[in-house]
């Protein structure tokens, strides 16, 4: 499975991007979906994930709130609508496919990821 990410960019703190993923192949409407993101110097870390049918979400504390996870399954596609950004958004956002059909937070249940897409929020 190959997973194409775009959106990214370049805002202003308070401002707003969405991020889409597309996947090369149906194999991803089975499986939960995810976003992780990897800011320089730092460790990959978890931002959202969504199940196979869309129906449980999750996300970490630094972005609740503020993002939301959403897929459309026909069109294979995950997307992150990151609202009111700030500065310490600033990363590669990576979309990833699950092992699983229920949503996680673990890398290790990620078994297909994407190229990355760079955010950059300025203050």
């Amino acid at each position: 499975v190959q997973l194409q990410a775009s959106g990214g960019g370049l805002v202003q703190a308070g401002g707003s991007l969405r991020l889409s993923c597309t996947a090369s192949r149906r194999t991803a409407s089975n499986n939960a979906l995810g976003w992780f993101r990897q800011a320089p110097g730092k460790e990959r870390e978890f931002v959202s994930g969504i199940s196979w049918r869309g129906d449980t979400t999750s996300y970490a504390d630094s972005v609740k709130g503020r993002f939301t996870i959403s897929r459309d399954n026909a069109k294979n596609t995950v997307y992150l609508q990151m609202n009111s950004l700030k500065p310490e958004d600033t990363a590669a956002y990576y979309c990833a496919v699950s092992r699983y059909s229920v949503a996680s937070s673990r890398r290790e249940d990620f078994q297909y990821w994407g190229q990355g897409t760079r955010v950059t929020v300025s203050s």
